[in-house]
């Protein structure tokens, strides 16, 4: 006998989903309860320009830690990875509020990649001008970073225009992003020396910073979206993971091409690939947009402090380089110094994430502390197996096993603790 056809389900009216056109669409803010609103297209193609500024920031910065130029690089590392992270932070939280996805918002985000890639362009003659120490050299990365910026302005101009319930916070933001750019712009043509260019980065980073917050929590606001934003923090972890990757690649590739494949080849891979997953895996236990959604006062902590992380991974890629470069006998500080340039920006990585997980659920966890304990010890395990003689395979597979103590911690215990916790602040 053959079976009855079964009855077509009911359905409700259905949602077309939004679609380009050549008119332009009223930037009047999108709703910040949306439901099932995702990444577009756009941002994903967006964020891609953001892998080649990546790049060039963590080599740059390998190629100077293996020179033994370790504060010239923490300082060309630390300048470009804030003007490439903040210009990403800007351009998302504007989009989650008001993408419109028509001609104009378009041609603006192209502007913005444009501007990227000039910024990374620019890393690689910063680097050279820290090392020479005759001045700073950030004409290039700062004109990228003016025509990210400019092009921001425009879109904030435009809401401004189309959204006069929100016109204020509109022109908060042009107005301090626009003050900020005049001050980078005169630091850029003066050729000073790195302590002044310093002391003006900071003024000028602080007034980045100050314009956001003063927009969002005392002039009215902007109507962003929680999960989203907390999905584009996740994307663009997922984009700094690939230095993981690659630095990888580069490690095991100077293995092979010396003594083919070998033990230590393979501990190299097993390594790499198990520090950025092991990372992945710890960053996503962070339950960032149920939280958010609820506190949307907590936005400024837990976003301006991704910098921090962002850097971290970065840097952590940019050590597997220079365990490349002491594989290939091109550097100056040795197998200890390889080891030192992974294990400490994992280390910062994992408090980092921490302490914004910590500070998410406003409660500082005791059974977080066993977690760290456990991390920095095989992170000072790897560092005194380096000091005894042991290989670079070896102490990297110790490195690598730090980030899994908090995953085997969550998945035994911590996953029941988080539960109850979110049921409290939710509640």
């Amino acid at each position: 006998m053959s079976e009855a056809t079964p009855p077509e389900p009911r359905s409700g009216p259905i949602t077309l989903p939004r679609t380009f056109s050549g008119r332009l669409r009223r930037m009047t803010g999108r709703d910040p309860n949306e439901s099932h609103r995702t990444a577009t297209p756009l941002e994903l193609l967006f964020d891609l320009a953001f892998v080649v500024a990546f790049s060039q920031a963590s080599g740059q910065f390998s190629h100077f830690v293996a020179e033994n130029h370790v504060a010239a690089g923490l300082a060309g590392f630390a300048f470009s990875m804030f003007a490439v992270c903040w210009a990403w932070v800007n351009f998302s939280w504007f989009a989650s509020a008001y993408d419109t996805d028509d001609w104009f918002y378009r041609i603006t985000t192209m502007v913005q990649m444009i501007g990227v890639v000039v910024v990374a362009l620019g890393i690689p003659p910063l680097f050279h001008s820290l090392e020479v120490g005759e001045y700073v050299d950030n004409s290039i990365v700062v004109a990228g970073y003016v025509v990210m910026r400019i092009a921001m302005v425009a879109q904030w101009l435009r809401a401004a225009h189309q959204d006069p319930a929100r016109r204020r916070t509109s022109l908060t933001y042009a107005g301090f992003i626009t003050l900020a750019q005049v001050g980078w712009i005169l630091v850029a043509v003066a050729h000073t020396t790195f302590v002044i260019a310093a002391l003006w980065s900071l003024v000028l980073f602080a007034v980045e910073l100050v314009g956001p917050y003063i927009a969002e929590r005392r002039v009215g606001g902007t109507p962003w979206h929680a999960h989203h934003i907390a999905e584009r923090y996740g994307l663009l972890t997922i984009i700094a993971l690939g230095e993981g990757v690659f630095g990888t690649v580069t490690a095991v590739s100077a293995v092979t091409e010396l003594q083919g494949w070998t033990l230590e080849a393979a501990l190299l891979v097993l390594a790499g690939i198990g520090l950025t997953f092991g990372v992945w895996w710890t960053y996503f236990l962070m339950p960032s947009g149920i939280i958010l959604q609820r506190y949307r006062s907590k936005a400024f902590v837990w976003g301006y402090g991704h910098i921090i992380v962002f850097a971290a991974i970065a840097a952590t890629g940019a050590g597997l380089h220079v365990a490349a470069y002491v594989i290939e006998g091109v550097s100056e500080i040795g197998t200890v110094g390889a080891v030192l340039s992974v294990a400490i920006p994992v280390l910062i990585l994992c408090l980092g994430i921490f302490a914004l997980y910590d500070y998410l659920v406003a409660e500082i966890d005791r059974f977080h502390f066993w977690l760290i304990a456990g991390t920095v010890a095989l992170l000072v395990a790897s560092v005194l197996a380096a000091t005894a003689g042991a290989s670079l395979g070896v102490c990297l597979i110790l490195i690598t096993l730090s980030p899994y103590v908090v995953v085997v911690g969550y998945e035994t215990l911590g996953y029941k603790h988080e539960t109850a916790v979110l049921a409290k602040r939710l509640a």
